[in-house]
């Protein structure tokens, strides 16, 4: 029986210093019937550098959730999985999710654990934080069917930041959503000659452990933040905060999702401590401190910005 066709989709703009790590990851998984399509508004060398690796690069802009519809629109695959250029997936991110839904068809979308990268402060505060979001109201769905996927009109492109939420609730509506499970096969001692060296260095240095590289790491998707900056974080969240009354608009701002995505209550505390996640933050005193003070920061630019549009 033939493989189903996976379209891994990537975004980008101006990412020349990321995509080629993040496209050699994708080349290099142990599922082989893969398309790449890059959705790219560059002015740099990003899509130079993206033609060693995909014939299949478009023009198209500005925001993502433009980007990502167009990728679905020229794909070919029966399934997506999207991306962004300052991603690097594990050897097994695509074998899994398709052999998770070939052994539960009623999944119409999945979660994949999201590890940041870096060695320095910021960076381990975020790899700690989004620990704590894997498949739960904060996090959103990035492998899913394209024929669900157009059922429910794709991404809304009157909204960026907020989007992916919004994706992940249509699909939501229409069926089962769950965290790809870690993946356990026989064939996994190969994956020391799937891994790419320098990527292997790469990971390594920015503060993934040899044995979890090669371990319970071995499908998930690494974020690059090894360059964790706080201005441009707090930019980038206030970029997105702006549409986030589109969200809410569009939901009801008494929505029990919206309440956990956007209520203090959840944000703060509930995502952090359901399912005895509260020990997390007592085995990591100093990380959790930092990571209240980053959320903090992030709570006053959105009341902020509330207060100078209630006016």
């Amino acid at each position: 029986m033939s493989l189903p066709l996976v379209s891994v989709m990537v975004n980008t703009r101006n990412e020349e210093k990321n995509i080629e790590r993040c496209l050699k990851s994708i080349k290099n998984q142990s599922y082989k019937n893969i398309e790449i399509i890059l959705v790219d508004d560059s002015s740099d060398r990003t899509k130079e550098i993206a033609k060693k690796y995909t014939d299949l690069i478009y023009d198209k802009g500005p925001e993502r959730s433009v980007k990502r519809n167009y990728g679905v629109s020229v794909s070919n695959g029966e399934f997506i999985l999207y991306i962004d250029a300052d991603m690097i997936l594990a050897p097994f991110v695509v074998e899994s999710c398709v052999n998770e839904v070939k052994i539960d068809s009623s999944v119409l979308g999945l979660y994949i654990e999201e590890i940041i990268l870096g060695k320095r402060l910021w960076s381990r505060v975020r790899r700690f934080e989004r620990s704590f979001y894997n498949a739960t109201p904060i996090d959103a769905i990035r492998f899913f069917k394209k024929e669900t996927c157009l059922k429910v009109n794709g991404f809304d492109e009157n909204m960026t930041g907020p989007d992916d939420w919004d994706f992940d609730r249509k699909i939501s509506n229409l069926g089962k959503l769950k965290l790809v499970d870690s993946f356990k096969n026989p064939a996994s001692a190969n994956i020391k000659n799937i891994l790419p060296k320098e990527i292997e260095k790469f990971l390594i240095s920015n503060g993934i452990a040899y044995k979890d590289l090669y371990g319970r790491y071995n499908n998930v998707i690494f974020h690059n933040e090894s360059n964790f900056k706080l201005s441009n974080y707090i930019n980038k969240k206030s970029y997105y905060i702006k549409d986030f009354d589109k969200y809410i608009n569009k939901w009801g701002k008494n929505d029990y999702i919206v309440k956990k995505q956007l209520g203090v209550f959840y944000r703060y505390l509930g995502v952090f401590t359901e399912n005895g996640k509260w020990k997390g933050l007592v085995r990591h005193p100093i990380l959790t401190l930092y990571m209240y003070f980053l959320k903090v920061i992030v709570g006053l630019v959105y009341f902020k910005y509330k207060f100078l549009n209630d006016k």
